[in-house]
């Protein structure tokens, strides 16, 4: 029995595994893609929010000073996994809270 589940697992993920190579080579038959917009965060109110300064809130993220200032200022845009960041702190930011206290 547990052979004939290994087999079976493994049928499916070479099957998944061909459906992925096929979509990444335009076969669009063969999957789907999903994508989640996430808007731009207004970082300024988002830190002000939290009663934070720049310095704590760089901190908070992990990224520079002048990243945050260069985000408040429109000069740049937080991009990838800075936005899901950015989305997650807004809008459960005591789980990001424990999370990075924890790590």
């Amino acid at each position: 029995m547990v052979d004939e589940m290994g087999k079976d697992a493994f049928n499916r993920i070479m099957e998944g595994l061909e459906d992925a190579l096929a979509y990444a080579n335009g076969d669009r038959s063969r999957g789907r893609e999903t994508r989640i917009e996430l808007p731009i965060p207004d970082v300024a109110v988002l830190r002000a929010k939290l009663g934070l300064t720049q310095q704590e809130f760089a901190s908070y993220c992990k990224v520079s000073v002048r990243t945050i200032q260069n985000w408040e200022q429109g000069r740049r845009l937080p991009e990838g996994p800075a936005r899901v960041l950015l989305t997650i702190i807004d809008k459960e930011p005591q789980a990001v809270r424990r999370a990075l206290e924890a790590a």
